[in-house]
């Protein structure tokens, strides 16, 4: 499923025009992306959870070309 087809039932089921349902989606989605760039977990039991996990620094190397890339 993608946002189009999520787009598409949730106008279905809860009755909503195209873009109605589209603003509702958006909304969701912007409140998950908020929470995860001031570092809250988002986590709906059952479902999943998201959270922001920082690494070190390290080398590592594309693997189409072998170059060398610094991953911050």
């Amino acid at each position: 499923m993608n946002k189009l087809d999520l787009v598409k039932a949730l106008g279905m089921k809860a009755e909503l025009t195209k873009s109605e349902a589209r603003k509702v989606v958006d909304l969701f989605f912007d409140e998950m992306s908020n929470a995860l760039a001031n570092g809250d977990r988002i986590e709906i039991r059952g479902l999943f959870s998201f959270y922001v996990k920082h690494y070190k620094a390290y080398t590592g190397s594309n693997p189409k070309t072998g170059e060398q890339i610094e991953a911050k």
